[in-house]
Order: structure tokens, then sequence, then C-alpha cells
């Protein structure tokens, strides 16, 4: 392959996944985690534990299903198919949600409380399987530090894209025209519509084919049977499970600042998209940052600085608390950050460190073995039931620095 032709070829990779990054940022962020979903989900329930619940449906079933997903995909060697079912099917859970929450949500919360559970699954199951796919399609068209860079310059055009949906969000929501439950109708029925363009990108790729070995009597039994020993073999891929486990914490949290400052300053909705701009502007910033560190450095280093802000954002939350709901802007830029570092850190990491033949296996052992990620959420709704919010983020901190001191642990 020559020059020009691998310099085009280059160019549709970059544009097909930036233009994904794009309408995928600007889908997201009309049900954004850490603000829109939180305070939909408050509309319909006061309880915490049952936004636990949907939180960790959210986050944790794509890594739950991982392992079985990636069993199944690494026998074919194109995956770009199983992508965009997944997209589509990700896309169609948008629409239900929009559909029950304008249907029913006024006069019926607890029957579109409990349908949620029903499209928060569809949404989160075929996120697991497109996410495996999209990783294994990057990492075998792009080398290691190109794939490093992409993910700083994807995310930086995402931000992009999602500070346009935030202001979108905050017309939305601050205007007279549009109360509860149109304003989440909407905000989701455009996110159905995103998700679909999104997926256009990606028709533009010519996928190469993956390695695939064909291993005698490959049962999904003995597959997991493998696992261990993968584990026992690989002290860096061991460590990465254990330590993005504990970060988890730090991700467990994130929507429930916004659950913490509609409980204590009693804010109405303007503050989503006033919160969510500001978010966004923390994620566009530190994009430039990321990129620096991307280039000069590596991915660890950016592990390692999304973990010391994941321990220092609970503790600005407490002293923000005590001066009012403006000064709580300071704590969603942080956020901002943390959410594009561990983008542009934790997967680019572990497809370094992953073996090519063995890069399906790992993105699935990974993802399942994340079981912190599943099970947090819900306790820390119970935590904060029960013994209220600053102590649940005071354990948080703790947390990461437990995770700062393994990860800087030699090999």
């Amino acid at each position: 392959m020559n020059n020009t032709t691998e310099q085009q070829n280059y160019k549709i990779l970059y544009f097909s996944f930036i233009w994904h990054a794009f309408f995928l940022a600007l889908t997201m962020s009309m049900l954004d985690l850490n603000t829109v979903f939180p305070s939909l989900v408050s509309e319909l329930t006061k309880s915490k534990f049952i936004f636990g619940m949907l939180y960790s449906i959210m986050l944790g079933v794509p890594l739950v299903f991982n392992i079985i997903f990636s069993h199944y995909l690494k026998s074919f060697k194109y995956k770009k198919k199983f992508l965009l079912i997944g997209i589509y099917l990700r896309s169609f859970s948008f629409l239900g949600m929009a559909f029950f929450t304008y249907k029913f949500g006024a006069l019926h919360p607890n029957l579109t409380l409990y349908s949620f559970f029903i499209w928060v699954f569809l949404f989160s199951i075929s996120a697991g399987f497109a996410g495996i796919s999209y990783a294994d399609i990057m990492a075998k068209t792009l080398d290691s530090k190109r794939r490093t860079e992409l993910y700083a310059v994807k995310q930086f055009f995402g931000s992009f894209a999602a500070f346009l949906g935030g202001f979108a969000i905050s017309k939305i929501f601050s205007s007279s025209s549009y109360g509860y439950p149109l304003n989440y109708s909407i905000s989701l029925t455009i996110g159905f519509i995103g998700l679909f363009i999104a997926s256009l990108g990606f028709l533009l790729i010519k996928e190469p084919p993956s390695e695939v070995k064909h291993i005698e009597n490959d049962t999904f039994i003995s597959y997991l049977k493998n696992v261990p020993k993968i584990l026992k073999e690989d002290k860096r891929f061991r460590k990465f499970i254990i330590v993005e486990n504990l970060a988890s914490f730090s991700i467990m949290i994130l929507p429930f600042y916004m659950i913490f400052a509609k409980d204590i300053f009693n804010i109405d909705n303007s503050y989503i998209g006033k919160y969510l701009i500001f978010q966004i502007i923390g994620t566009i910033f530190s994009n430039f940052i990321w990129v620096f560190i991307a280039k000069k450095f590596n991915s660890k280093t950016i592990i390692k600085i999304c973990i010391m802000l994941g321990g220092l954002i609970p503790i600005a939350a407490i002293l923000l608390s005590k001066l009012g709901p403006d000064y709580f802007i300071i704590l969603f830029i942080l956020i901002g950050f943390i959410i594009s570092g561990r983008r542009v850190g934790f997967e680019p990491y572990l497809l370094d460190i992953a073996p090519s033949d063995k890069r399906t296996e790992y993105l699935g052992i990974n993802g399942t073995l994340n079981i912190f990620i599943v099970i947090l959420p819900i306790l820390g709704g119970t935590f904060i039931d029960l013994i209220g919010y600053y102590f649940t983020f005071i354990m948080v901190t703790f947390a990461m620095i437990t995770a700062l001191v393994l990860l800087n642990a030699k090999d």
C-alpha cells in the first residue's frame, strides 16, 4: 500500500470515528447520565435505591454480558454489522423511553419507572454488544499512538457536539412551553434520531478481517475456564482490572451530585441545562490537556490524573455545598475533566496491553470482571438513603487513594 492510499484510508477512518463521536455525544447529552437522567428519575421516584438500580443497569449490564459477547464475537472476522445492530437497538430504546415518558410520565409515574428497567436494559446490553465491536475495529485499523491521539481528537469534537446538546437541553428545560413530561420526551426523541445519524459514519469503513483462531471444543465453559489462566499469566492486565474496579467508585457517585444539588439547594429544572453546559465546558477544556499528555506521555498517565480528580471531586462537593447552587458549577466543570479523561485513558491503555490475538477476550474479561461498577450505584444509593451524602463522598475519596497507590506500584 503506497503512502497516498494509506493517508486516504486514515482520513476515512478518522472521519468515520469523529462523525460517530460527534453525533453520539450530541445524542448522549439528551440523556446525560449526570444531569438529565438523574433529574428524570427523580421526577418518577424519590428513592435513591431505585435510582441506583437503574444506574447499575445502565453502566453494569454491558460489562456483565461482555464475556458472553466476546466469546461469541471472537469467531467472526468482521464485526461492523454487530456494531451497527447495537447502535440501532440503542436508538430504539431512546424512542421507547420517550414514548412512555410522554404518555404515562405525569399520571402513571410508576408504570413509566417500571418500563425504564426494560428500556435501560436494552439501551445497556446493546451498548455492550456494540462496544466490543467498536474497540476491535479501532484496534485493528490504527496503531497504538494513532489510537490514543484519535481518542483525544474525537473527544474534542464530541465535546463540541455535547456543548451544542447542552444548549439544546438548556433551551428545552428553561422554556415554559415545554413542561414535564414533554421536555424529557423531546430530548429523548432527539437522542433517537441522533444515534441513527451517528451510525452512518461506519458505513464508510472498509473493515479488515480479524485474526481468528479455530480451537477444538471451544465451548463457552472452556472459554470461562481459560480466564483464570490469562489473569495469572498477565500481571499488568490483572492489576488493571483491580485498579479500574476501585476507580469505579468515582463513576458510581457522579449522577448523585445532581440529586445532591436538588436536595440541598432545592433548585428548579433550569439548573439541569446550566450544570450540563459547564460539565461540557470542563470536558472541552480538558481535551487540550489530554491531547498534550497523550502526545508527551501515555494513557497510563491520564489514568493517574483521572483517579486523583476522582478523589478530589467528592471533597469539593462537600465544600461547595456550603456556598450555594451557582458555586456548584465548579463541581460540574471538574466532572467534565474526569469524564473525558477516562475515555482517553482507560480503554486505550487496555488496548495497549492486550495481545492482538486475544484482544476480544481481554475486552470481554475486563468488562465482566469490572463488577464494582455493577453493584456500586445500588450501594451508593443505599448508603445515601441510610447515612447521608457526606459519609458516602468521603468513602469514595478513600477508594480513589487506594486505586492510585496500587496503580503506582511496580508490576
